[in-house]
């Protein structure tokens, strides 16, 4: 069966989504093609690619690629593929290629933007089209690279908006994270987290803001965090992350919800982490920003408090506790979740040790809150596809929200309007096909690019 786009047109209601963008295959390999193929997408941060031919491995939608620092010190995207048997170059990870790739099969060489080097017996191909020249034989590059303050992005499509065009309002999540470093810098480190989802990989996406969740899906983490609060006379900040989840109605009602266009958005910050027990930590940090930006610039800074921003297609940014849950969709029932840990650079270690104490005990596979949600999501894969119904709700505060110049604001905390934003971009990708890179091009960013 082909979709027109008529037949996708009518998937996305107002106030409502066929169960089939989650389930049908045919309609995931549209979303690879149409979203995945020209939208913007996080591949990865400079702090990985540190060295020239460090390299880090990931993917773009359903393609798998490379993102590598060169001896210029251009960061390039680059598929992972020889142009002679197909074969995989490098395996998948992070490492280090040296000056060069070098094709495990038969040794086919590449410099780090892809361009063709060598290969082994040349005489083998004469009177043949070989020529080094001749982008068949080189490994191809991602249509468009760009860097947002060390976030490196990619683009498969020749077209389109720039990278900061496409960010939109949502930037300021990611100037918020890098300028709580007093360099204005961040960087990865401490190892990064994988959570296999048995689910679609929009699910994910409408839950980061879905406020009406928190207190039933995670009742079992925030009682236990409670009771064992009251044993020992205090709540301090392990428990404190988990106790969050508890809030009742109300206070989710008052939280702010912010949807930009692209999909993108931001929740409001639901934990305090200068609410825990006797808390050095934010002091201190509170401190060396000071120093470095004067005190009302570091209040600022301190006082953006945002709890998961959206990056559509890509992730979730963390700010407060420097995560970033990276999503990638692998079929249309399975989705892969990196969670990747930032350093601020000159801040306090403990800030970072922070970072990790939330990342374990909030993100991490064996966490006691990540497996409500991971079981959750998969009762909703499996209930999509029984014959109980065709449409999936999402009519809280429905004509409530109000409009902003980049987008609209809930009036109401518990509304679901990051989930019609998210359709609302969904509809628009997939009505529309993106324009295809041309084999010559290639793609590259300097280091830091892109400011704010």
């Amino acid at each position: 069966m082909t979709l027109s786009n008529e037949a996708l047109a009518a998937m996305v209601r107002p106030d409502s989504v066929h169960k089939h963008v989650y389930t049908d295959p045919e309609i995931f390999a549209l979303e690879m093609e149409r979203i995945y193929g020209q939208a913007w997408i996080y591949v990865g941060h400079e702090s990985q690619v540190k060295k020239t031919g460090d390299y880090h491995t990931t993917r773009i939608g359903d393609q798998d690629v490379i993102m590598v620092r060169a001896a210029d010190g251009k960061v390039h995207v680059v598929y992972n593929r020889c142009p002679h048997k197909g074969a995989k170059v490098v395996p998948e990870g992070d490492g280090c290629t040296g000056k060069f790739f070098r094709c495990p099969y038969h040794a086919w060489t590449f410099k780090l933007d892809g361009s063709h080097l060598s290969l082994p017996l040349k005489n083998g191909l004469e009177g043949t089209c070989y020529d080094p020249a001749n982008p068949d034989f080189s490994m191809k590059a991602v249509a468009r690279v760009d860097s947002y303050r060390g976030f490196v992005f990619a683009s498969q499509s020749a077209a389109g908006p720039d990278l900061k065009t496409f960010l939109g309002g949502v930037a300021s999540s990611i100037d918020n994270l890098c300028e709580r470093s007093p360099v204005g810098e961040v960087e990865v480190a401490g190892g990064t987290f994988r959570v296999m989802q048995k689910s679609n990989w929009k699910v994910f996406y409408e839950n980061l803001h879905d406020t009406m969740h928190a207190r039933v899906t995670h009742e079992s983490s925030f009682v236990a965090a409670r009771e064992e609060a009251k044993e020992i006379g205090e709540m301090p900040f392990e428990l404190l992350i988990m106790d969050g989840n508890g809030e009742p109605y109300e206070f989710w009602e008052k939280l702010e919800l912010r949807a930009y266009h692209n999909g993108h958005g931001y929740m409001e910050g639901i934990f305090d982490p200068t609410a825990a027990t006797r808390d050095p930590v934010s002091r201190d940090h509170f401190a060396v920003l000071t120093e470095a930006y004067g005190e009302e610039k570091a209040r600022q800074i301190m006082g953006m408090n945002r709890h998961n921003t959206i990056i559509y297609g890509s992730g979730s940014p963390h700010t407060v506790f420097q995560q970033f849950r990276v999503i990638r969709p692998v079929s249309v029932d399975r989705t892969m979740i990196e969670i990747q840990t930032f350093r601020l650079k000159g801040a306090p270690d403990a800030v970072f040790d922070r970072a990790l104490t939330y990342a374990n005990l909030i993100n991490s596979p064996s966490s006691n809150v990540m497996p409500d949600d991971v079981e959750v999501y998969k009762r909703c894969q499996e209930g999509n596809q029984t014959r109980g119904g065709d449409w999936v709700s999402l009519h809280r505060y429905l004509g409530t929200d109000q409009e902003t110049p980049d987008g609209m604001v809930s009036t109401n905390g518990t509304s679901e309007l990051p989930m019609r934003n998210q359709f609302a971009a969904w509809k628009q990708y997939m009505l529309n096909p993106p324009t295809q890179a041309t084999p010559n091009q290639t793609a590259s960013t300097e280091a830091g690019h892109a400011a704010a």
